[in-house]
């Protein structure tokens, strides 16, 4: 089986890292985002890769290559980003449609039983139930458990069931025909080609869907939910640190993920904090935050922070000498 993950997105969201890193690359829990997507994958028996890729795509290649250097893996430029119907109707040349083909967002993170979806007969859509489906694709599910109808972005949802960006396709050539029909007839929605709607096109022509529901889902485009998927995974069993080295005279309060070769003394470090390779820490609180690699902090006080690999921080040091009843902020 093929998986197709388009990771061609500039991620204006979580600017200022994404100037200098492709999104799928920003780690939460010690690890990118992609390399926890391709780890299901590969677990899931998957075989063959292709990524699209365009905006810093270099850095996609080179991180993968070197990651994963026994993976059998395609490239594909999206040198024009127009939508993701259009990312996926790129890869016809490449992608094999006699097989089946699943298709990952890169900027996702699942909670799902990634074999079970492989290994269907049917094909499948992932979905979650959210507050605000007004920001996502929209599937209705009928009584039968069957997918009737999905939209992308509606003014006014028929449901509450988001598209986390997982599918399961088994009928591969129907898929890029409906991309070829939406291409050709410049078929667009929110201005761009829409994955959405050539699925609705199979579904129109009685090609049949079923749902998976995922436990969990983090949609890692914005810095709150980077964050909050960084705290939900250092709780799960095999993220978090376990045995954290002695560093002096500091506190670590689990869970945490410190990267290798980090230097950290005077500081209180966690809870829900990732710490990249090779960072030093002095005289510091940090909690709820990722810290890069290679990236210094002295006497700051951090919360709900997502700082970049190679940055400096220095905060101020007080000298005080204080009576009793004296209230002072520093702020």
């Amino acid at each position: 089986m093929q998986a197709i993950i388009p990771v061609a997105g500039a991620g204006t969201k979580l600017r200022p890292h994404t100037y200098t890193q492709p999104k799928a690359l920003i780690p939460v829990a010690g690890k990118p985002i992609l390399s926890f997507i391709i780890d299901e994958l590969i677990k899931a028996g998957v075989t063959e890769y292709i990524f699209v890729i365009g905006y810093l795509g270099e850095k996609i290649r080179d991180f993968v290559e070197k990651k994963f250097p026994n993976l059998k893996v395609k490239f594909v430029e999206q040198e024009v980003r127009e939508g993701t119907g259009h990312a996926i109707w790129l890869t016809k040349e490449v992608v094999n449609k006699n097989e089946q083909i699943i298709i990952v967002l890169g900027d996702s993170v699942f909670d799902a039983d990634m074999k079970s979806i492989v290994d269907s007969e049917y094909s499948l859509l992932g979905l979650k139930k959210v507050d605000d489906p007004r920001s996502f694709g929209v599937a209705e599910v009928s009584d039968d458990d069957m997918i009737v109808r999905v939209e992308e972005k509606p003014q006014i949802p028929r449901s509450n069931l988001a598209l986390v960006g997982l599918y399961k396709i088994n009928e591969t050539v129907a898929l890029y025909d409906s991309l070829d029909y939406l291409i050709k007839n410049n078929v667009r929605t929110k201005n761009e080609f829409q994955l959405t709607d050539a699925i609705m096109r199979m579904i129109d022509i009685g090609i049949p869907f079923k749902p998976f529901k995922v436990n969990n889902w983090f949609d890692c485009g914005k810095k709150e939910v980077l964050l909050e998927t960084n705290s939900t995974l250092l709780r799960k069993a095999g993220f978090a640190t376990i045995r954290n080295p002695k560093f002096e005279r500091t506190i670590v309060i689990d869970p945490v993920f410190i990267g290798e070769g980090c230097k950290i003394s005077n500081s209180i470090i966690g809870p829900n904090v990732t710490v990249g390779d090779n960072s030093t820490i002095q005289n510091s609180i940090i909690k709820e935050s990722i810290i890069g690699n290679f990236t210094q902090l002295e006497s700051v006080s951090l919360h709900g922070s997502v700082i970049g690999s190679d940055a400096f921080i220095r905060g101020h040091s007080q000298s005080l000498n204080i009576g009793d009843n004296t209230e002072i902020d520093l702020s």
